[in-house]
């Protein structure tokens, strides 16, 4: 009796459709399906990450009769598990002989000849694929408890998770929607920060802290129109009595994420020149108001981000880590290493310190002032999450400004029409869904 063949069919899964059965039906054809199923880091190689984790998706795609077995596969590229397990045939979709899969399916092949394997490549089904749905079932994301747990998977699956300052509801639908495709690769924004400077500045006030339940309040109409997660800065936390009330009504708002300041008193924003009357908070009671986060919140996956303003205050590297080591012991998520200065040296010389602790957590980066430092180097440097925390707001001024200066001088707005979107395009981004 001879050997029976091993088809080997490389899946993400986050949604099955007819287009999924198709494939696996015929992939039996050819003899016992292996199923190499994408991780969550994989997807996040060239997309967002999926709606469903990868055990809740290996659960499904194994009880599919046409499967005989489930494996990791954890990179783009087959060809690890290629060379693994040696299979007789390969299928997918005709659909990737262009696109950011074109490269994939080229090494497939190649490693196929070494041992005179074959790819099969049944027709793509048509008008049918997991984005499609996604597109059309979009609301499930926006459930608060989906919503939360989502900002955990991004810092497990990518390499760094890229988070844009969102003042109103229309820069939340730009962060929702916008997307790029980069060497091959969709680039998106992975969340939304909201600010209390840019929430205090859009409503003309002084950043001194804004009411946490004016801004929570705000918040609503932007969360009913996005998916994505939001971390929402907290400032000092406030007192720590009612800490627990504003956790319990971020979480059940959706929110991803608190960074909380280890600053007393008055609010005053830290890029500020004059810091000489903010004080920073003793290590060991800022600890507590940590611990009460996590002893309130429902879910772990709602994350606490201990920021921490020591080089800020003028206080110096040994500060600024032991500080890090208890907030990490008293359950923080993460740590924000906060700076502003132009250059990235001492939050870097900072990472490499407090990656050798064994109290290490990820790292998050604010680049307001250091603005000269990118992704890689942040990345290279051990940060898991960066927050661009006010650019938009920053961008809209000037831009209104002129666009105000000039109706001014010409009486008239004959003269900047084109330089302006028109107004169908604001139309379309909010209900084009």
């Amino acid at each position: 009796m001879s050997k029976k063949k091993i088809v080997y069919v490389g899946l993400s899964a986050d949604i099955m459709h007819e287009g999924h059965i198709n494939i696996l039906k015929t992939a039996k054809k050819y003899g016992t399906v292996v199923v190499g199923l994408l991780t969550d880091e994989a997807i996040a190689s060239y997309k967002n990450i999926p709606h469903l984790d990868f055990k809740r998706r290996k659960i499904i795609v194994q009880n599919i009769k046409y499967v005989e077995k489930v494996i990791a596969q954890k990179t783009l590229d087959y060809v690890p598990n290629l060379n693994l397990i040696k299979p007789d045939f390969v299928v997918h979709g005709d659909d990737w002989k262009t696109g950011v899969q074109k490269k994939t399916r080229e090494r497939v092949i190649k490693t196929l000849k070494r041992w005179s394997g074959k790819l099969i490549e049944p027709k793509y089904t048509k008008n049918i694929s997991s984005t499609i749905i996604k597109n059309k079932i979009k609301q499930i994301g926006s459930i608060p408890q989906n919503r939360v747990s989502r900002l955990r998977r991004l810092m497990m699956s990518k390499n760094i998770v890229r988070i844009l300052e969102s003042h109103n509801y229309l820069t939340g639908l730009i962060i929702e929607k916008l997307k790029i495709t980069k060497k091959g690769m969709i680039t998106e924004f992975d969340g939304m920060w909201s600010s209390s400077l840019t929430d205090s500045a859009t409503k003309g006030k002084p950043d001194n802290s804004s009411s946490f339940s004016s801004r929570i309040s705000s918040l609503k109409d932007m969360m009913d129109v996005t998916t994505k997660p939001l971390v929402f800065d907290s400032d000092n936390g406030g007192e720590i009595k009612y800490l627990s009330f504003l956790v319990k009504s971020l979480e059940r708002s959706g929110v991803s994420a608190i960074i909380m300041e280890d600053t007393i008193e008055t609010k005053k924003n830290s890029l500020f020149k004059d810091l000489k009357k903010t004080k920073q908070e003793n290590p060991i009671l800022f600890a507590k108001k940590i611990k009460k986060v996590c002893k309130t919140r429902q879910s772990k996956d709602f994350l606490v981000i201990a920021r921490i303003e020591s080089f800020v205050l003028g206080k110096g590297l040994n500060d600024a880590l032991k500080r890090a080591e208890i907030y990490s012991k008293a359950g923080a998520d993460a740590i924000l290493i906060h700076n502003k200065e132009k250059t990235a040296n001492q939050i870097f010389t900072f990472a490499k310190k407090f990656k050798n602790n064994k109290n290490f957590i990820p790292l998050v980066s604010v680049p307001s002032k250091y603005y000269k430092v990118n992704e890689k180097n942040l990345i290279n440097n051990g940060f898991k999450l960066v927050i661009y925390a006010n650019q938009l707001l920053r961008a809209a001024y000037p831009a209104m400004e002129f666009v105000a200066k000039k109706i001014l001088q010409n009486t008239g707005s004959f003269e900047i029409e084109k330089k302006i979107i028109p107004i169908k395009k604001i139309i379309n981004l909010i209900q084009n869904d």
